[in-house]
């Protein structure tokens, strides 16, 4: 989770929901499906504009050797892009990176074919910084990627995994500073355990509660600090069992500064299983059925829109080369229904 500006999160209003209940089982559906991209979507990202909530974006990637980082607006049209990326794979974002003197909104993208990180600033999209990853290593090929906004130092750094990689290591983590003008990286830590059953690609940082969570394929999700100074130790492993095969894409959903949901693709099934923020390990809480097909890549924002999305929008790729777009309060009241279905043993 992304800790927004005060202004910004000052627009995420309580919103009170009646709605007829709907069966469990039952396939929820995108209230928005973006245009279509050329090669195969991946990864998104929201970008919430500080001037009006309801003009936010959606960036996300389209992974091919002839690739590309595509914003789309909120009814899915295509609004911008950047072209010729060489297998864009994941993209996250951060707010206020002080660059040339001036705070700038910063989306960073992991290009497979380059061993590359590549940074842009927001909403525009123009480039503003890369730097190579895994440097001196023999499996590089980075994939999965999250931003950290340290709330002490306020220094802000990126969390990149690959293709394949050690037992443990896995992970490397880098502090962005500006040099000449441009953004790049420093390592700084490598931590992260790895199962090696398939690979590590979905990274999700919950700035507020300071946790790292990624998904280890065919195997479960890792949770480990965020901050390299509270050390390496890993702090749990959740969800294994839980999924038909892959574990995917994780997004994080604020209800107050420590508790919520954590959202984690069960690609094969295509549905998302849910973990209580604040306690994962007690187990899934809820399976929320969703229209997206081997959805490996999702992210979610607890700011109110507009009137489609007034708690919210999750959005997640799907098969097709398009994002769905789902109205928070349909997966909440999935969640809430399965929760108290669980209580009474119905």
């Amino acid at each position: 989770m992304k800790k927004l500006p005060l202004a910004i999160a000052a627009a995420v209003l309580p919103f009170v929901v009646s709605c007829t209940a709907q069966h469990l089982g039952k396939t929820i559906q995108p209230t928005v499906v973006t245009e279509t991209v050329v090669h195969d979507t991946d990864d998104p990202a929201i970008w919430i504009n500080p001037e009006n909530a309801s003009k936010s974006i959606i960036i996300g990637t389209d992974k091919d050797t002839d690739g590309g980082l595509y914003a789309f607006d909120l009814n899915g049209k295509i609004i911008n892009k950047v072209s010729g990326l060489k297998r864009p794979n994941n993209v996250d974002l951060e707010y206020g990176f002080m660059l040339n003197g001036k705070k700038t909104d910063i989306a960073a993208v992991t290009e497979r074919e380059t061993n590359t990180v590549k940074i842009y600033s927001l909403p525009d999209l123009k480039e503003v910084g890369s730097f190579s990853v895994f440097d001196g290593e023999t499996e590089r090929d980075p994939m999965g990627i999250s931003m950290y906004r340290n709330p002490e130092t306020g220094a802000i750094h990126t969390i990149v995994g690959r293709k394949s990689g050690p037992a443990d290591g896995y992970l490397w983590q880098y502090k962005l500073s500006e040099k000449d003008g441009k953004i790049t990286g420093e390592v700084i830590r490598k931590f992260g355990k790895y199962s090696g059953l398939k690979e590590i690609e979905s990274i999700a940082v919950d700035d507020e509660a300071g946790y790292i969570y990624y998904s280890d394929e065919q195997f479960g999700v890792h949770q480990y600090y965020a901050d390299p100074a509270k050390g390496n130790e890993e702090l749990l492993v959740f969800g294994k069992g839980d999924f038909k095969s892959d574990v995917e894409g994780i997004s994080i959903y604020p209800t107050t500064a420590q508790t919520g949901y954590i959202l984690v693709s069960n690609q094969q099934k295509d549905t998302f299983n849910v973990y209580l923020r604040e306690n994962p390990a007690k187990g899934r809480i809820a399976e929320i059925p969703v229209s997206t097909r081997e959805s490996d890549g999702s992210e979610v924002t607890n700011v109110n829109l507009g009137p489609q999305f007034p708690k919210g929008v999750f959005a997640a790729m799907s098969n097709g080369r398009v994002f769905h777009f789902y109205d928070w309060r349909l997966i909440e009241e999935r969640i809430k229904a399965q929760m108290s279905a669980a209580k009474t043993g119905n």
